[in-house]
């Protein structure tokens, strides 16, 4: 069985970390960059080999990820939790915490059911190089979509006197009041955003980047689009990898102990660094950058898959 060194284990701990939470796709990047560098890290890091131990290893990137997620948002996951502690006690969803509280729940659940249903078959079956690249090249043209939509939206409103017609007269510093804002989704609205994240099933369709394109369809601002997108993955990627630790203490994981823990400590920090750093980024900035970046690296990957 092929073993992860752990310098494999670090730079894709990075890169996971990183990936995952720019809307970029992690699994595409798990699956590109070893296949690009070839030799050791093509045959150790193989998302689409059933025995591979890279499985359990992104198992541990995951779950650290989360972990990150659960670090940054600690006071709004404390509003949260307290919120849906007083809307069962009290038998209401009336405040802001309450609400929101409730609308992750609905809007996680398309994307459990998906993900316990489809995720081993879309990782297995569609998890190679040159169909990750497609998929990338297409998320680039989903984040261009959605800022046209956006655009778009924004000129609508500003020619009706909406006060919401720019992205900069409804970004504030005020964490709680921007999670107010987003409890102001309709459940259906909520859950149309939940139900986006099944495309990051696909490798190369990222996680962040269609449930932040959902959410500015729905009417939010980038960096609501963003926290929501956050708020909504931190769930789903910590159940995803919680359910499948157990690979971790099985066959799959036997010798990589030591380098699971490095990946995932590298995991962390990148992760906790990148989520800070797109918290201030999207306050007054667009998808257009990672949208360029996607459809660079994207169609950059099909030549080279094409041609090698």
């Amino acid at each position: 069985m092929s073993q992860l060194s752990y310098l494999e284990a670090i730079v894709m701990g990075v890169v996971q970390g990183i990936s995952e939470l720019f809307p970029i796709s992690s699994l595409g990047h798990s699956i590109l960059i070893p296949a690009i560098v070839g030799g050791s890290w093509a045959t150790d890091m193989n998302v689409s080999a059933p025995d591979s131990p890279y499985l359990s290893f992104i198992v541990g990137l995951h779950v650290a990820t989360a972990l990150a997620l659960i670090v940054f948002f600690r006071k709004d996951w404390a509003r949260i939790i307290v919120g849906l502690g007083t809307s069962i006690r009290y038998r209401r969803i009336g405040t802001g915490p309450e609400r929101l509280a409730w609308l992750l729940i609905i809007a996680t659940i398309p994307v459990a059911i998906a993900g316990l249903l489809l995720d081993h078959v879309f990782r297995t079956v569609l998890g190679v190089p040159m169909i990750a690249a497609i998929f990338l090249t297409l998320n680039g043209f989903v984040l261009l979509l959605g800022e046209r939509f956006r655009r778009r939206s924004r000129e609508l409103e500003s020619g009706s006197g909406s006060s919401r017609g720019s992205d900069n007269d409804a970004d504030n510093d005020n964490d709680a009041e921007v999670d107010v804002a987003v409890s102001r989704l309709s459940a259906l609205r909520a859950v149309g955003v939940g139900a986006s994240q099944i495309l990051a099933l696909l490798p190369g369709i990222s996680r962040s980047g269609v449930s932040m394109v959902g959410g500015m369809a729905a009417g939010l601002t980038h960096r609501e689009a963003a926290r929501f997108s956050f708020l909504l993955a931190t769930p789903v990627i910590l159940a995803a990898g919680v359910l499948k630790l157990p690979d971790l203490f099985g066959p799959m994981g036997q010798g990589i102990h030591g380098q699971v823990l490095a990946g995932a400590i590298a995991s962390f920090i990148s992760a906790l660094l990148a989520v800070g750093f797109l918290d201030r980024y999207f306050r007054t900035r667009t998808l257009t950058p990672f949208a360029i970046y996607s459809l660079a690296v994207g169609i950059g990957c099909i030549i080279f898959f094409a041609v090698r």
